[in-house]
């Protein structure tokens, strides 16, 4: 009987450390937050409960629904991220003198801190004298500098760029593991039945690497919905001129941290949760089908 019990009690015990870490850290803080989205909260005072006044407010907020819109917008980096990592890793997918070098130059990015980078990219676009405008006034492309992190049109592109340049590196390492995976003999069978060398990677690498792009699809679109280093850094915690390069997270965080407005920030928190959870869902459903 003993024997029986601890075979049954034994499995839960090596998952207690794994579930009182998640109960603690991840479980609690979610319905904390669900809670505090009920309240009137500001760090200073006990919550006070105000039913969905904060979520009707949210309705009305002019400043969520733009950091809601730029957020999705940002969702342009994921495709493109995609490409550019898919390419780079067949580029670098050779046997060739100093390709370990060049694969590590690009995954510098990666291991580089977000603030150094920021601050390197503030360097860059500079509106006073920085390199980008000098090289922009020597092509004759402009006559005079631009003052490109104070223009509303320019924060949300340049964010997603510094995005891009800081995450190719990864996704990179990522689908040049999946082409390793894939057996030379069907390069070979590809150029017998007269696949160039273009054709080859699109009708063997593509298809080799699908659950890759899957992983890297969601992942990417994800960190995209997320955002915050980026915009934090390049518009120096303000989200830019009249909101420009405001996301969702950035705002969340503005108005909690910022405004000490925590009831409000923990009901944009869940619409967060319930717009980045639908979007997993659908988005690995819809991947599926297309396997299917």
């Amino acid at each position: 009987m003993k024997a029986r019990i601890w075979s049954r009690v034994t499995p839960y015990l090596f998952l207690a450390p794994a579930l009182i870490f998640m109960s603690v850290f991840t479980l609690y803080p979610l319905v904390a937050v669900g809670y505090y989205s009920f309240t009137e909260y500001d760090i200073l005072r006990p919550p006070t409960p105000v039913g969905f006044a904060n979520y009707q407010h949210l309705l009305n907020d002019n400043v969520f629904w733009l950091s809601l819109r730029n957020s999705f917008v940002y969702l342009i980096v994921t495709p493109t991220i995609i490409i550019l990592s898919i390419a780079l890793a067949i580029a670098l997918n050779r046997k060739l003198p100093g390709i370990s070098f060049f694969r590590t130059l690009y995954y510098i990015p990666v291991i580089t801190g977000s603030v150094a980078i920021g601050i390197a990219w503030q360097f860059l676009f500079n509106g006073s004298g920085g390199p980008i405008n000098g090289l922009l006034i020597w092509l004759g492309v402009i006559e005079k500098p631009i003052v490109f992190l104070t223009e509303p049109d320019f924060i949300l592109p340049i964010a997603m760029l510094m995005t891009i340049w800081m995450g190719v590196g990864y996704y990179m390492v990522i689908f040049l593991a999946a082409l390793q995976n894939i057996s030379e003999d069907l390069y070979d069978a590809a150029l017998i039945d007269g696949c160039n060398r273009w054709q080859k990677h699109w009708h063997v690498s593509i298809p080799g690497i699908r659950p890759a792009i899957v992983f890297v699809a969601v992942i990417s679109s994800l960190s995209a919905l997320k955002v915050f280093d980026e915009i934090y850094i390049l518009t120096n915690a303000t989200g830019g001129v009249l909101n420009s390069g405001s996301t969702i997270v950035f705002y969340l965080w503005k108005q909690a941290f910022r405004l000490q407005n925590v009831g409000y920030a923990s009901a944009i928190a869940m619409v967060l949760l319930i717009i980045t959870l639908s979007f997993s869902i659908i988005n690995v459903r819809l991947l599926e089908q297309r396997d299917d």
